[in-house]
């Protein structure tokens, strides 16, 4: 995986150069990879736990993400290998490109459960979430976030990181 680009502050930004474009009757299809977001997920727990003030341990991650250790282990070789996060035996963290891609998701996550839940008054699904929240590119996630008024919290009673959108209140 190529080094994310400044502008950038999700995989699914910087994925979208790279997917494979279908043209039929006019409508065109993308085939996205999982694998970036099999790397979101990674980041955006590494986030969650940093944000709650955590260790983001080899242990933590496995559990929030219910994968094994070995599994983090390889999967934190990659990032560290892609600069998305500084991994050692000692450390895990993200590094300023892996800060603002797993802080976009958490962004894109709780914004789509206020959606779900304020807007069309409907239980949050956070398998639904989970599948939606890599394909928001910034423009979508700045138009919900304006839509539904700059929510703060989500329903869970997390901060929603703010966006370029809430500054221009």
């Amino acid at each position: 995986m190529a080094k994310i680009h400044e502008a950038s502050t999700n995989m699914s930004d910087y994925m979208s150069n790279n997917r494979i474009s279908i043209n039929k009757n006019q409508e065109e299809l993308f085939i996205g990879t999982a694998e970036s977001e099999h790397t979101e997920m990674y980041l955006k727990a590494i986030w969650y736990l940093d944000e709650k003030g955590q260790d983001a341990k080899i242990s933590s991650i496995a559990k929030l993400l219910n994968v094994t250790q070995p599994s983090v282990v390889q999967m934190l070789r990659k990032l560290h290998n892609s600069n998305l996060v500084e991994y050692s035996q000692t450390k895990v963290a993200l590094t300023q490109d892996g800060q603002r891609i797993g802080r976009q998701m958490i962004r894109n996550s709780r914004l789509l459960e206020v959606m779900m839940k304020d807007a069309l008054k409907i239980e949050v699904d956070e398998e639904m979430v989970c599948g939606i929240e890599h394909h928001m590119k910034n423009i979508f996630t700045d138009a919900l976030c304006t839509l539904l008024k700059h929510p703060r919290k989500c329903p869970h009673g997390h901060i929603i990181p703010k966006g370029r959108c809430c500054s221009l209140n």
